[in-house]
């Protein structure tokens, strides 16, 4: 719940599992885990379903200027980086939000190594947006765990960090 006279801090669900019916199925318990947090979930797929007429010649533009904008005005990412590699498209989300200075979280249930070095699970660069030494409490490997009390996303939600 917001607190009065505060309105409540905003996440862009960064996610490629719009793209699939059975994917598709795997959004609700995760919006339903950060909302949880007393957050508002941002998820791309469905903002633009609401927003984009894709019958309209330009549309593909438009799904993308909605992205950023929503990027840009979302307290903070929080995005799901499986596959080998994460999709692109959900890494240039990360990029521009690592870019606007935004609060980063990250979500991988995927086992498969993607890793570029020996100290972080995925490509170092989506690691830049966190505090060094604190990725762990930014990185989340199951939906369980989104909602644990010490890690980054809840503290953050709290206003604790």
């Amino acid at each position: 719940m917001a607190q009065t006279g505060k309105a409540r801090k905003s996440v862009y669900l960064a996610n490629p599992y719009g793209f699939s019916a059975q994917q598709r199925a795997l959004l609700p318990p995760l919006i339903e885990a950060v909302a949880a947090l007393g957050l508002d979930v941002w998820e791309p797929f469905a903002r633009a379903g609401a927003q984009i007429d894709r019958t309209k010649p330009g549309w593909a533009y438009d799904v993308g200027q909605l992205c950023l904008r929503d990027v840009r005005e979302a307290d903070a990412i929080f995005a799901v980086v499986n596959g080998v590699p994460p999709d692109e498209g959900v890494m240039i989300e990360m990029g521009m939000a690592i870019a606007l200075g935004k609060p980063t979280f990250l979500f991988r249930d995927d086992f498969r190594s993607v890793a570029d070095t020996e100290e972080y699970p995925l490509n170092l660069m989506l690691f830049t947006g966190m505090p060094e030494g604190e990725w762990e409490r930014h990185y989340y490997r199951s939906v369980e765990e989104i909602g644990a009390a010490d890690k980054a996303l809840a503290r953050w939600a709290r206003g604790d960090i």
